[in-house]
């Protein structure tokens, strides 16, 4: 394959699954709006959805003030913001036109037929398109490209690049979203364990689409433990870190097998892996969660940053 066919394909999925992490960042940040007695807390909930996306510093380039408003604006529809839902599905779109051939016609329509919705909401006055409604057709338009792309695309190269893109994205979003719970609200000792912190907790389940999920592994307490085995340590879980390097690791090794040759990216992913599996969560409490999923995050970058240089920047065909 092409170097630049893999990155297309690479990328189509990379940026879907990164429309859909900001999505899930405005339903944690609305559902944690409603708290009340949020206020009382770390930072407000709007500028931590910004600091956990990343996104905080171009935002107050282009923004007085983080309130709801502005941020709904920012997160969707400004396509200067390269991780806005928006510009996301636009680049994806793009991508996915640039190597049409190389995708099945169901995958090119889920495809473009988000794009042409979001031009039709892009013209539509923003009093008439509450947050819920815009969040939820975001998921429905990434799960459906999913789909179209597990039911129908041949398990060759291209399949393994696309997700391969999909599951780095995924690592980081994931624990962007964990993230939040660092920077929201809880600074005192006292909130710890409280009914304001669990209801926090609970709400990150929700957004993540893993709150029956998590019950059926766990039952009974919802707690931060248990939680952060959920969605960092536990292979069942779809969106666990665990899972999300194990894929990447897996589609790395298929690819390494189907070119004959294996590369410091192969070698990363299994490292990375291996210090996963080993872990438990004393061991990321006591790093620290925020310390610990800031370094998850360089790690991701690191190993995204090898697959570009052996497979997207014409070294290797």
């Amino acid at each position: 394959m092409l170097s630049r066919t893999a990155e297309n394909l690479y990328w189509i999925a990379r940026y879907m699954e990164r429309a859909e992490k900001s999505a899930r960042l405005l339903q944690v940040g609305e559902r944690m709006s409603l708290i009340p007695g949020a206020g009382d807390g770390h930072r407000s909930e709007w500028d931590s959805i910004l600091r956990a996306s990343g996104t905080a510093e171009g935002f107050a380039r282009k923004y007085d003030d983080p309130v709801q408003r502005n941020i709904e604006s920012y997160l969707f529809f400004d396509t200067e913001n390269s991780s806005s839902i928006a510009a996301c599905i636009t680049r994806a779109r793009e991508n996915g036109r640039i190597v049409r051939t190389a995708l099945t016609t169901q995958v090119w329509e889920a495809l473009n037929t988000a794009f042409q919705e979001l031009r039709a909401l892009q013209r539509t006055e923003r009093s008439e398109l509450p947050l819920s409604m815009l969040t939820d057709w975001t998921l429905r338009h990434c799960a459906q490209l999913r789909g179209a792309i597990d039911a129908t695309q041949l398990r060759n190269d291209n399949f393994d690049f696309l997700h391969l893109g999909y599951f780095l994205e995924r690592a980081d979003n994931t624990a962007r979203l964990l993230d939040v719970k660092y920077f929201v609200l809880l600074p005192r000792v006292d909130f710890v364990g409280s009914g304001l912190d669990n209801y926090q907790w609970t709400t990150l389940l929700r957004a993540l689409s893993a709150h029956r999920a998590f019950h059926w592994a766990y039952g009974g307490e919802v707690t931060a433990a248990k939680i952060a085995h959920f969605l960092i340590l536990n292979p069942q879980c779809p969106r666990s870190l665990l899972t999300c390097v194990s894929g990447a690791a897996e589609h790395l090794e298929r690819l390494a097998r189907g070119y004959q040759r294996s590369t410091p990216a192969q070698s990363r992913a299994r490292a990375m892996l291996g210090g996963l599996a080993e872990m438990t969560v004393d061991d990321i409490f006591d790093e620290g969660l925020h310390e610990f999923l800031t370094r998850f995050i360089g790690d991701v970058a690191g190993l995204a940053g090898l697959v570009h240089e052996v497979y997207l920047s014409g070294d290797v065909r």
